[in-house]
């Protein structure tokens, strides 16, 4: 089966703008309210920004022969091995109760100088658990389930300017030094793939105008649709 994926253009498209519009609307209306989150709390508290990535991904899933009902994008808890379960964004399952499909995905948006050790330690942390669960059969009978990390990172003169390195007792790695909060990003979405924590990243970055792009091919929004793709094929048989 070959699938084109220019097709999903447009889909890329309304989910960044839907990203931007979601997000300006819940700070609009949080701000209507007497109690007030703080920073851009309000923006993330109020959940639903990435919504059309995952349309995205159902339709691509469904193009590819997934029964919609083996789709999941809500209440998508399954068991960890570090905690007793993990929420993910979307979950493929087929109908003998296999794992087929696992994703997570993310946004950055400011305050990056406090977000990013945290989203890299969620990314890290969520990878780990899941892979350990699966070493124990906490989804048994099956081979390993598709892996896959989205992130949306604002661009911005905060996200894209050097961010100075701590090196108070021992040197970093050099290609952190001079690197902007977003090629930081870059750096753990190639590591994450390079030690096998996922099976793909992708990394956008967008202007709140919902204008986009992507930082490099590795990481392209077009080399993980292809990767879910592939995985997915490989599996329709069970859903036969």
């Amino acid at each position: 089966m070959n699938i084109d994926t220019s097709k999903y253009k447009r889909f890329i498209d309304s989910a960044v703008e839907l990203f931007w519009n979601t997000r300006n609307q819940q700070k609009t209306n949080q701000g209507s309210k007497d109690v007030k989150d703080t920073g851009n709390r309000s923006a993330v508290t109020g959940g639903k920004q990435l919504d059309g990535f995952l349309e995205l991904l159902t339709t691509v899933a469904i193009d590819v022969g997934i029964p919609k009902e083996c789709i999941h994008s809500k209440g998508n808890h399954i068991p960890g091995f570090f905690r007793p379960t993990k929420d993910w964004d979307l979950l493929i399952i087929s109908p003998n109760k296999k794992l087929i499909s696992v994703i997570e995905l993310k946004s950055q948006v400011g305050s990056f100088g406090n977000n990013f050790n945290n989203r890299t330690e969620e990314s890290l942390g969520s990878a780990v658990d899941l892979w350990t669960a699966f070493r124990e059969k906490a989804y048994p009978n099956q081979t390993a389930p598709w892996l896959g990390y989205l992130m949306l990172v604002e661009k911005s003169e905060k996200s894209t300017k050097p961010v100075r390195v701590s090196e108070p007792h021992f040197k970093v790695f050099n290609e952190f030094v001079g690197g902007s909060y977003i090629d930081r990003y870059k750096i753990l979405c190639e590591r994450l793939m390079l030690e096998r924590h996922y099976n793909q990243c992708c990394l956008i970055w967008s202007t709140d105008d919902s204008v986009y792009g992507e930082v490099s091919d590795e990481t392209s929004i077009e080399s993980f649709l292809h990767s879910f793709i592939g995985h997915l094929i490989g599996q329709l048989k069970e859903f036969r």
